[in-house]
C-alpha cells in the first residue's frame, strides 16, 4: 500500500510546506549536504544507501531533496514544454564580482550578511541576475549546473496565471465569467459560482484543509488522487486532478479573503485547457517557450491521466527562467518581438486586493498583494515575483531594471524561512545596481 509519506513527498515537492519551523529543527549546512559530496545516485549501480528512487518514498526528505530537485523526471512521469527547433537567443554577459560583497541586514534578527553568504545560508542551487538585460551574476551549486533543469515548484503557478492573463487580453477568456460556465463538470463543486478572476487571485472560499498534522485533512485525499503512480487495490477515491476538483465544497464567500490553495491553480489550468484547446504544457510552449529563445526544453509532471500539474509541476533551466523574468520586466517584449500585449503585465503589476491578502498574515509581506498568481510587493521599487517552496524565485524590479532568478533546496519549504534573508538581499542588489550604473553613466558622459 502506498504510504502517506509518499503522498506528502509528491505534494510537498511541488507546492506546499512541511510543518516544522527553523526553531524546532536544525539542519546540516549547504556545504555538508551538497548532493555531489554525499554521492547520491553515483556509481554503476550506486551503493544501496545512495539510491534515491522507487520503491523508496522519501526522495523529497532532506537532504535527499537537494538531489531530487534536479531529477524530477527520473522519479515521476512528465510531459515536455518544447522550445521548438530554432536556435537559442544569446544572453549578453558582463559579470560583476563586487556583487558578492554587497551587505544587508536580515529582517528577523538584523544580522549583517554579504550576498555571497546569503547564497549558502539559503541553500541556493543556482542564481542569476540580469541588469538591463545583461547577465551580471551567475552561480551554480548543489545538483545544478548550466545544462540541468531544476524544479520550479510553485513558480509554475505564476506561469499558469500569466497564460490566463494572455488569454484574457486576447479575448479568449473572460475573467468575469463563472467557472461552471466554462467547465460544466465543476457545476456541483465549490468553484461553480466563483469567477475566473477570483480563481486567478485565489480569493475563493473553499472547504479545504492543508494541515499535514491532520491525517484526515483534504490534502491527503488530493495527494492520493494526483499521485501518478499505480493506486493500491483498496483505493476508491478520485483519480487525477480533475476528478478531485469536482469534490471540493464551498466555505464562506468568494472574493472576501486571499487563501493560498494550489487547487485554484489546477482549476485555472483546466479553464485554460478548455478555452484554448491546449494543455497548460502545450500552451506554455506555444506562447512562451518557443518565443523566448530558450536554451532547453522544460517539462511538467503529470497525473495518471496525463494532466500537467498547473500548480507546481514545472522544471526548467536557470537561464530560461531568467528569460521569462526579462519578458515580464519588458512588459511582453523580448528579443525585439512582442509576445503578448503590454496590458498583461500591467494587470499583474497593479496587484490584487490588499485587504483580502492581509487576512493571510504573511509576516514579511506586509502591504503586498496577489494577482494572477504573482506576488506583488508594492515596495518602493514596485517589485513583483513568482515564488515557490524551498526558495524558488523570479524577482522582477522595474525600478532597478533588474531580474533575479533563484533555484534552491532549503530544508524547510515555507518562504517565511528564506524571506528574512532573500528579500533584503534582493533590495540591496537593486540599490547597488542603481548606484553603480548611475556612476558609470555619469563618468561616461563626462568623457
Amino acid at each position: 500500500m502506498l504510504s502517506r509519506l509518499f503522498f506528502l513527498t509528491v505534494f510537498v515537492m511541488l507546492s506546499f510546506s512541511v510543518t516544522a519551523t527553523a526553531q524546532q529543527q536544525r539542519f546540516d549546512s549547504a556545504e555538508a549536504t551538497d548532493p555531489n559530496k554525499l554521492k547520491w545516485m553515483q556509481g554503476f549501480p550506486p551503493p544501496a544507501d545512495k539510491i534515491i528512487t522507487h520503491p523508496e518514498s522519501d526522495f523529497f526528505s532532506f537532504p535527499k531533496l537537494r538531489w531530487t530537485v534536479c531529477h524530477i523526471r527520473e522519479l515521476l512521469p512528465t510531459t515536455p514544454v518544447s522550445r521548438g527547433l530554432s536556435a537559442p537567443a544569446s544572453l549578453p554577459e558582463k559579470l560583476d564580482s563586487e556583487i558578492d560583497n554587497i551587505t544587508f541586514k536580515r529582517l528577523d534578527n538584523h544580522r549583517e550578511l554579504t550576498w555571497k553568504q546569503s547564497l549558502t545560508e539559503n541553500y541556493t542551487d543556482g542564481i542569476l541576475i540580469l541588469h538591463k538585460g545583461v547577465i551580471v551574476y551567475e552561480e551554480y551549486a548543489g545538483c545544478l549546473n548550466e545544462e540541468r533543469k531544476h524544479a520550479a515548484m510553485s513558480m509554475t503557478k505564476s506561469l499558469t496565471g500569466l497564460l490566463a492573463e494572455i488569454l484574457v487580453a486576447e479575448g479568449t477568456l473572460n475573467a468575469q465569467a463563472t467557472v461552471a460556465s466554462i467547465v460544466p463538470e465543476l457545476a456541483e463543486s465549490a468553484f461553480a459560482d466563483a469567477t475566473v478572476r477570483q480563481v486567478m487571485d485565489m480569493t475563493t472560499g473553499l472547504d479545504y484543509s492543508e494541515n499535514y498534522e491532520d491525517p484526515n485533512a483534504d490534502i491527503w485525499i488530493y495527494s492520493a488522487a494526483s499521485n501518478p503512480l499505480p493506486k493500491p487495490d483498496t483505493y476508491t477515491g478520485p483519480v487525477g486532478y480533475y476528478e478531485y476538483l469536482q469534490t471540493v465544497k464551498k466555505a464562506g464567500e468568494h472574493g472576501k479573503a486571499f487563501g493560498y490553495k494550489t487547487i485554484n491553480s489546477d482549476v485555472l489550468g483546466w479553464i485554460i485547457a478548455r478555452v484554448s484547446g491546449s494543455s497548460v504544457a502545450q500552451l506554455l510552449s506555444a506562447k512562451i517557450w518557443k518565443n523566448i529563445g530558450a536554451e532547453q526544453d522544460a517539462y511538467m509532471t503529470i497525473d495518471s491521466k496525463g494532466t500537467p500539474f498547473a500548480g507546481g509541476g514545472l522544471s526548467a533551466g536557470l537561464r530560461d527562467m531568467a528569460r521569462v523574468g526579462q519578458l515580464m520586466l519588458n512588459e511582453g517584449t523580448l528579443n525585439n518581438e512582442r509576445l503578448f500585449p503590454q496590458s498583461v503585465v500591467e494587470q499583474i503589476r497593479k496587484g490584487g486586493d490588499k485587504a483580502a491578502f492581509s487576512q493571510a498574515n504573511y509576516r514579511y509581506l506586509e502591504g503586498a498583494s496577489y494577482r494572477s498568481m504573482w506576488w506583488v510587493l508594492h515596495n518602493k521599487h514596485q517589485a513583483f515575483a513568482a515564488r515557490g517552496v524551498h526558495g524558488q524565485t523570479i524577482y522582477v524590479d522595474p525600478t532597478a531594471d533588474m531580474v533575479i532568478v533563484r533555484f534552491a533546496s532549503h530544508p524547510l519549504a515555507k518562504n517565511t524561512h528564506t524571506d528574512p534573508t532573500s528579500l533584503p538581499a534582493y533590495q540591496a542588489v537593486a540599490e547597488y545596481l542603481l548606484s553603480c550604473c548611475g556612476k558609470h553613466q555619469a563618468n561616461a558622459d563626462a568623457h
